[in-house]
């Protein structure tokens, strides 16, 4: 990230209209590119898509917010194993910044996750940012997981749809208060609710 960018961590309940007006065009704005539908949840000053997070860093910088990533807590199951988990989600980095900012932000998240004692942070991305990820891993910060699939329940419950999906995303996670040998074996992951 360029020198200028300032971080700010927030709790979910410190955001005014106007950060959750600024965030739902960043993410319009980031997710928009990728597909209409991406765009879609971010409408109407909505700046959360599945969950809502508990917690969010965010960056800004002298033309608005150039990065964002999301936080909350909750219990997955991993095969057989309930594991409290630190859900990291809504990641984004602003077009003319890509390439620099998701390290930039997990690095801002990783004191706070430390201090709420999760054993573990996860999260799901797309096989696109496969390159951004890789780069994030490299200092042994996260480990991608091959071969995982993630059942979520949708956001939204409609009458012609199933209420859960499942995807086969790259999965990532970051030892926190436990080392990667003490994550549980297993090729299914449950998220019981929506991703973030």
């Amino acid at each position: 990230m360029p020198p200028d960018v300032r971080w700010k961590l927030c709790w979910e309940s410190e955001l005014q209209v106007e950060d959750h007006s600024a965030l739902s065009a960043f993410f319009r704005d980031t997710y928009g590119p990728t597909g209409a539908f991406n765009a879609q949840p971010f409408e109407g000053g909505r700046s959360w898509a599945g969950a809502r997070p508990e917690m969010r860093v965010i960056g800004y910088d002298s033309r608005g917010i150039a990065a964002h990533m999301g936080l909350l807590r909750r219990f997955i199951k991993v095969g057989a194993v309930d594991l409290l988990v630190g859900e990291l989600g809504l990641w984004g980095v602003r077009a003319d910044l890509e390439g620099l900012g998701l390290s930039h932000s997990m690095f801002t998240m990783y004191p706070e996750l430390k201090r709420l004692g999760v054993p573990f942070g996860f999260g799901t991305v797309r096989y696109a940012l496969h390159r951004h990820v890789e780069r994030l891993c490299r200092g042994g910060i996260a480990t991608v997981l091959p071969g995982v699939l993630v059942r979520s329940t949708q956001a939204e419950v409609y009458p012609d749809l199933e209420t859960t999906r499942l995807e086969d995303p790259l999965v990532v996670v970051f030892p926190i208060a436990c080392s990667m040998d003490e994550w549980p074996s297993g090729t299914l992951i449950d998220r019981n609710g929506p991703e973030l």
